[in-house]
């Protein structure tokens, strides 16, 4: 649970609650004092304001008066010791010029491609189900599925040969990490990371391939540097295997834990999109928050004055559960009228990957529910190893039957 840290009634904010994917209850204490809390996080130099409503969240994401970029150069507050993103990242830098880096990064996720690719993502899951059925059970979903088939496919979008990718698998999880004792090598990865993929657009530039770097590089109406290409190359790395990831096992495993909702999915897969939509919402899959915004002018947000210079997280977790928008949230109910949740972020920071996300998902879980319409946990859910040591909430292993 949370302290108070001084007279100012900032609330100490470890986010480290790791217990399967039962919902933080600091969360549920921040969520109880009001739209907007005082926070102190593990890393930075100074306080934040937390945002916990839908309605809050939508007017710090879309609201160019709250500034991403505003935090380069300063020791913002975060849940990692060293941050996961560069300075010149999509995911930092504000529109207007954000536009011209998620146009040329969203044509790797358009629809229309994601839907060109189905094939593949279905042809693979298919081997990587195949290999997990050969070897019998019981099996780690993990290391058959979750971690392999997001990484597979988004290293194919990006050019990298397979010969590279466990290399860049290490690095992704290190820059992940929560631990001070971590700072040295997360730092070391996010450089061999970038100059990795700038060593890649060198290549591509004089020796294009089937890619998506390679249209990037070539492309005349969005010319981006070196620089600015690999940059973008390394955060659509890490938007390509976050959620997805997480979510394949998280999924799963709330799906098996409640075994009459399996064997319905089993017999009727064509029930799926709405069980899986209401699984993201639900899911809690990261801890905490993400990147911080700073607000350029005094600005109120629910009646809470925001001075300029104040750094602002919000988070999309307590978002997806506010009962203000969402009837009974804490509750599992795909029936539930739709309303768009934020999964998958808000406003000009939104996720590029999504779709891909999506697809990966939902072949994903088909393929599981249809091939294997008897498949349970192997151990008790007691015996399940959760991540502690990032900012994920998932399980480091999976083990399953049929």
């Amino acid at each position: 649970m949370s302290e108070e840290t001084g007279s100012s009634g900032t609330v100490h904010c470890p986010f480290d609650f790791s217990e399967g994917l039962a919902f933080d209850p600091l969360f549920t204490e921040l969520m109880a004092r009001g739209p907007v809390t005082r926070i102190r996080l593990p890393y930075g130099d100074c306080d934040a304001w937390l945002v916990t409503t839908y309605a809050g969240v939508q007017q710090v994401t879309t609201d160019q008066r709250f500034s991403r970029s505003a935090i380069v150069g300063r020791d913002y507050p975060r849940l990692t010791p060293e941050p996961i993103v560069s300075p010149e990242s999509v995911n930092i830098v504000d529109p207007p010029r954000s536009r011209r880096l998620r146009h040329a990064a969203a044509r790797a996720f358009t629809k229309k491609r994601v839907a060109r690719m189905r094939p593949a993502i279905e042809r693979v899951t298919g081997e990587l189900l195949d290999r997990m059925a050969a070897l019998g059970p019981p099996a780690d979903l993990v290391q058959h599925l979750s971690v392999r088939l997001p990484h597979h496919t988004i290293c194919e979008l990006l050019g990298v040969v397979p010969a590279d990718r466990p290399e860049l698998m290490r690095h992704t999880q290190q820059l992940l990490a929560t631990a001070p004792a971590d700072r040295r090598a997360a730092t070391d990865a996010k450089r061999r990371l970038r100059a990795y993929f700038t060593r890649l657009v060198r290549q591509r530039r004089a020796d294009p391939a089937d890619d998506i770097l390679s249209a990037m590089a070539a492309d005349p109406q969005e010319p981006l540097d070196e620089e600015e290409l690999a940059v973008l190359a390394l955060t659509l790395l890490l938007s390509g295997n976050d959620t997805a990831t997480c979510q394949i096992s998280n999924i799963t495993y709330t799906l098996l834990a409640h075994p009459l909702r399996w064997a319905e999915l089993a017999a009727h897969p064509d029930r799926l999109p709405p069980v899986l939509d209401e699984l993201l919402r639900l899911i809690p899959f990261r801890k905490g928050v993400g990147i911080p915004r700073v607000a350029l002018e005094d600005v109120e947000i629910a009646g809470t004055p925001i001075r300029a210079g104040d750094f602002v997280h919000v988070s999309y977790l307590t978002a997806n559960r506010d009962p203000a928008v969402f009837d009974d949230p804490h509750a599992f109910d795909p029936a539930r009228p739709p309303r768009p949740h934020m999964t998958f972020g808000w406003g000009a920071h939104h996720c590029l990957a999504e779709p891909l996300a999506q697809e990966e998902l939902r072949t994903a879980v088909t393929s599981l529910v249809t091939r294997f319409p008897d498949l349970r946990l192997a151990v008790p859910e007691s015996g399940i190893r959760w991540d502690t040591s990032t900012i994920r909430r998932f399980p480091v292993e999976l083990p399953v039957t049929w």
